[in-house]
C-alpha cells in the first residue's frame, strides 16, 4: 500500500520537533530501576561455574564440595537439566541448523572458554561465588579450532560448517569474462560487539498461586523471548511473563535469551524462591553475544569506465560454539545487502557458516551491514586506484538513479528475500553531504598537510539500511476520568527514547499534551503480543500502530463530542485534550477527561456502545523500508606509533520523516561512536589454546571521550517512506554501519599506500606492520 506525502515538522504540533525526553526525569534523578535494583524477599543468588576450556570431554563434574558449603541450597549440572532442550531459535531456521543449538548447561563436552558447566544457588552472591570454586570439573582436552576459514572438522561427526547459504541473480561468468579488468581483495571484519556499562541480569520468581513464571530484566525482545520460554519450558502463554526495567541500550546483544535467563526460571519453580543472577564483566566478555568475524575473498568485473558488471563474495563466517537465537540471520544479511546503494549486473554470494571453538556470535547493530559495507566500500576504493578513477566519480557511475526508485534487488535462489528498495535519491544525498562536509576543501587541506609531512587522508562510504520489518504490530491507548493518556504497546525502550517517540506520535494524533502521556513497554502481562525494540523496528512499527490506535480513539472521542456538545464530528477538533468548534470561536467544548467520565459502564449516551474512552488497533507491513546514508572522515596517523585519530567525522542520514530530531541525533552519534570502537580499538583474541585475551577493560579497548571525535550529523527527510502514512525510516542502526570503511579508507590516503587496510580493528600494532 503506498500512502500519500506526510506532512513536515513545521506543519505539525510536536510530530518532528526535537522535544525533551520523558524518561530522562526519572533516570537522571536516580529513579531509573534496572536489574541489579530487582529484588524479592527470600530470593537466592545463582552463579555460573564456566568451563576454562576451549574443547574438551567432560569427564565429571563433582560438586559435593559446594553442595556441603554453607549458605548453598542447590548445585545443578547438566544431568539436572537434561529434561530442558537447547536453547531455540527466536525465528524460524533451517532444520539443519537446530543440532548445534547451545544447551542450558554443557553436556557430554565444552565447546569454549565460558561454557556453563554447573549452576549454583545460595542465600548471598558471595557465598555463592565461593562455592562455585569448589565445583570441580575433570576433562579431557580435545582439538581446538579457532579459524572458521580453516578447513576441518570441529570434531567427529559434527563438521565446522552447518550450513551454506547463497545469494545470486545474474550471469556472474559473463560479466568477468567480459570484464575490462578484475580487482579481487581479501578482507577481515574484526570479532567484536557490544558492551553496554550494564552488563546483564536476570530474577526468576515464580508465584504459585497463580501458577506463573516472571522473568525480570528482561530487555529488546521480551514478547518473543516469551514465545520461545513457552516452547522450551512447556508452559501456558498465560504461564508465563517478562518484565523490562531501565536498559542503557540494546546494540543486539542485549535482550537475546541466554542459557542464565532459563536457569533463573527454572530454579525458582523448582526450589520455590525467587532466583537473582547478575553477570560480572569477565562473564559478559567471554559469555553474551560476540558479532562481525568475518573473513571475505571478494572480486568485481568493471568496465572501463568502472561500471560495475559483477560482483562475486565468499565469505567464512566465524560464528563460535554454538548457534544462538539468531540462526544464521547475520550470514543471510550480510549477502542479501552487501551491494549497498550501487546498480551492479551481476552478483553472487556464498557464505560459509561456520562453527568455531569460540564465544558464540549473533547480531550487533547494523549486523551483516557493518561487515558488508566494509567489503564493499574498500572494493569501490581499490577499483577507483587500479582505473585511476575519482573515488567520489567511481561511486556516482555507480549508485542507483533516483529516477528509478523504488528499485528491486532480486535474488535467484528459492526463499531469498527481495530487497524494494522504496525511496530515495543515493546521489543527492551524496552531493549533501559533499557539500555539508566541504569535500573538496578538506581534500586540498589534507594534500597540504601530505605536502608537508604530515599523514593524513579522507574517507568516503555509502550504505542502505533496513528497518521496519513487519509483519505487524498492536497498541492499546486509553483515556481516564481525570484526561491521562495511557499507551500500552509491546515495544522495548534500550534507551533510544522510545516513550517519548511513543508519546509524540500519539499526541500528534490525539491532540494532546506528549509530556502527559504515560506509555506502557516491556511487560507482557499488559499487552498479548509485541515486536520489541529490534532491527531498528520500534518507530516505524510500533509507532505505526500508536499511530492508527490514536486516530481510532480520536474518531471515537469525536463521535461521543459531537452527542454532547450537538455539533457535528467533522466540524469538532481536539487540542491540549480539549473538544471544540474548529477555529476556536469561543463555542462550546469538552476536555477528554470528561468524555470518559461521561462513557463510563452504565451512561447513557452509550446507546449499545462499548464503555470507556479506548482504542486498540494494528499496524500491518508487507515491505521492510530502506533508510540510507553517506558517511565521511578526516583521519590522521601518528607513523611512529601507529596510532590513527579521527579528526573530523561525518553521518548524512536520509530518514524520511524525524520522530524526533535530537533523539535521531544521539542514534547516529551514538552508532559512529561504537563504529570507531569496531574501526580502531575493539576485538576479542584468543591465544593458540582457545583461551581468551580480552577478558577485561585493560584487554578489551573501548574509546573514551580522548579518542571520540565530534560527529557532525546531517539528517535529510526528502524521501518519506511510502509504505506507512507517517513516512518513517528507522535510525538505530545507520550511524556505525559505514565507519569501518571510511577509516580504513582514510587510512590508506593518509599513509600513501591504496589497499593498505585488509583487516578491522587497524590497531596501532597492525598499522605499524604495514607501514614497515
Amino acid at each position: 500500500m503506498k500512502f500519500p506525502t506526510p506532512p513536515r515538522a513545521d506543519e505539525r504540533k510536536v510530530l518532528g520537533h526535537a522535544v525533551p525526553r520523558i524518561e530522562d526525569r526519572p533516570l537522571v534523578t536516580g529513579h531509573g530501576r534496572y536489574a541489579g535494583d530487582v529484588s524479592f524477599s527470600h530470593q537466592l543468588h545463582m552463579r555460573i561455574v564456566r568451563s576454562a576450556h576451549a574443547h574438551a570431554r567432560l569427564v565429571a563434574v563433582d560438586a559435593t564440595a559446594a553442595r556441603a558449603h554453607p549458605g548453598v541450597v542447590a548445585v545443578w549440572t547438566g544431568d539436572d537439566v537434561s529434561d530442558v532442550p537447547p536453547i531455540d531459535f527466536r525465528d524460524p531456521s533451517a532444520e539443519a541448523l537446530k543440532p548445534y543449538r547451545q544447551p542450558v548447561l554443557a553436556r557430554g563436552r565444552v565447546r569454549y572458554v565460558g561454557d556453563p558447566v554447573a549452576a549454583v544457588f545460595a542465600e548471598d552472591p558471595y557465598v555463592a561465588e565461593d562455592a562455585a570454586e569448589l565445583v570441580e570439573v575433570a576433562v579431557e582436552p580435545l582439538p581446538v579450532l579457532l579459524d572458521a576459514h580453516e578447513l576441518g572438522e570441529f570434531d567427529a561427526g559434527r563438521p565446522t560448517e552447518p550450513t551454506i547459504i547463497r545469494h545470486s541473480f545474474g550471469d556472474v561468468d559473463a560479466a568477468f569474462a567480459t570484464a575490462h579488468a578484475v580487482v579481487e581483495l581479501t578482507l577481515t571484519a574484526g570479532r567484536h560487539s557490544g558492551v553496554p556499562m550494564e552488563t546483564r541480569g536476570a530474577i526468576g520468581r515464580y508465584d504459585a498461586s497463580r501458577d506463573v513464571l516472571e522473568l525480570h530484566g528482561a530487555a529488546k525482545v521480551p514478547h518473543r523471548n516469551k514465545e520461545t520460554l513457552v516452547r522450551m519450558l512447556k508452559r501456558s502463554p498465560h504461564g508465563i511473563h517478562l518484565f523490562e526495567g531501565a536498559t542503557g541500550g540494546g546494540f543486539g546483544i542485549r535482550g537475546e535469551l541466554y542459557p542464565e535467563d532459563v536457569l533463573v526460571l527454572l530454579a525458582a519453580m523448582r526450589l520455590g524462591r525467587p532466583v537473582k543472577w547478575i553477570e560480572d564483566r569477565r562473564e559478559h566478555l567471554i559469555a553474551a553475544n560476540h558479532s562481525r568475524h568475518q573473513h571475505h575473498r571478494v572480486r568485481a568485473a568493471v568496465d572501463a569506465q568502472g561500471h560495475l558488471l559483477g560482483i562475486t563474495d565468499e565469505f567464512f563466517h566465524d560464528q563460535g560454539a554454538y548457534v544462538r537465537t539468531h540462526g544464521a540471520r547475520v550470514v543471510g544479511r550480510t549477502m542479501s545487502m552487501l551491494t549497498g546503494p550501487y546498480k551492479i549486473g551481476a552478483y553472487r554470494a556464498i557464505g560459509h557458516f561456520r562453527l568455531t571453538n569460540k564465544t558464540p556470535a549473533a547480531t550487533y547493530r547494523a549486523p551483516g551491514r557493518y561487515e558488508g559495507t566494509f567489503v564493499r566500500e574498500r572494493l569501490m576504493d581499490a577499483i577507483a586506484h587500479k582505473l585511476g578513477l575519482d573515488r567520489i566519480e567511481l561511486r556516482r557511475r555507480n549508485l542507483i538513479p533516483g529516477a528509478e526508485m523504488p528499485f528491486t534487488v532480486e535474488f535467484d535462489e528459492p526463499g531469498a528475500e527481495e530487497l524494494i528498495l522504496d525511496s530515495g535519491d543515493y546521489p543527492a544525498l551524496l552531493d549533501k553531504a559533499l557539500a555539508h562536509f566541504k569535500w573538496n576543501d578538506v581534500q586540498a587541506e589534507a594534500a597540504r598537510r601530505r605536502a608537508a609531512g604530515e599523514a593524513v587522508g579522507t574517507g568516503v562510504g555509502l550504505f542502505v539500511e533496513e528497518s521496519g520489518r513487519g509483519p505487524a504490530d498492536g497498541a492499546k491507548i486509553s483515556v481516564d476520568r481525570d484526561g491521562v493518556v495511557e499507551v500500552v504497546t509491546g515495544g522495548a525502550s534500550v534507551g533510544q527514547g522510545f516513550a517519548t517517540a511513543m508519546a509524540q506520535i500519539c499526541a500528534e494524533a490525539l491532540g494532546v499534551d506528549y509530556a502527559a502521556i504515560r506509555v506502557v513497554h516491556g511487560r507482557t502481562d499488559r499487552i498479548a503480543y509485541g515486536i520489541g525494540a529490534h532491527a531498528a523496528r520500534a518507530t516505524v512499527m510500533t509507532g505505526g500502530a500508536v499511530n492508527e490506535t490514536a486516530l481510532k480513539l480520536r474518531a471515537k472521542a469525536l463521535d461521543y463530542a459531537a452527542e454532547l456538545l450537538q455539533t457535528p464530528a467533522e466540524e469538532l477538533d481536539i487540542a491540549a485534550g480539549v473538544v471544540r468548534r474548529k477555529g476556536g470561536d469561543g463555542g462550546p467544548s469538552i476536555t477528554l477527561g470528561e468524555i470518559a467520565r461521561r462513557v463510563a459502564p452504565g451512561a447513557e449516551i452509550l446507546h449499545g456502545r462499548e464503555p470507556g474512552l479506548s482504542a486498540e488497533a494494528w499496524f500491518h507491513a508487507d515491505h521492510t523500508v530502506f533508510p540510507y546514508g553517506a558517511a565521511l572522515a578526516l583521519v590522521r596517523v601518528d607513523r611512529d606509533s601507529g596510532q590513527a585519530t579521527i579528526e573530523r567525522l561525518m553521518i548524512a542520514y536520509e530518514v524520511g520523516r524525524a520522530v524526533n530530531p535530537m533523539m535521531l541525533e544521539g542514534q547516529l552519534v551514538g552508532g559512529a561512536i561504537q563504529g570507531v570502537g569496531g574501526a580502531l580499538f575493539e576485538e576479542f583474541t584468543y591465544d593458540e589454546n582457545g583461551e581468551p585475551l580480552a577478558v577485561s577493560f585493560a584487554d578489551y579497548l573501548m574509546p573514551t571521550l580522548r579518542e571520540t571525535p565530534a560527529v557532525d550529523v546531517l539528517i535529510a527527510e526528502d524521501f518519506p517512506s511510502p509504505r506507512n502514512p507517517l513516512g518513517l525510516k528507522g535510525g538505530g542502526e545507520g550511524g556505525i554501519n559505514a565507519i569501518g570503511a571510511i577509516v580504513a579508507g582514510a587510512i590508506d590516503e593518509a599513509i600513501g599506500m591504496p589497499g593498505a587496510v585488509t583487516r578491522l580493528p587497524v590497531t596501532p600494532q597492525r598499522l605499524r606492520e604495514i607501514l614497515r
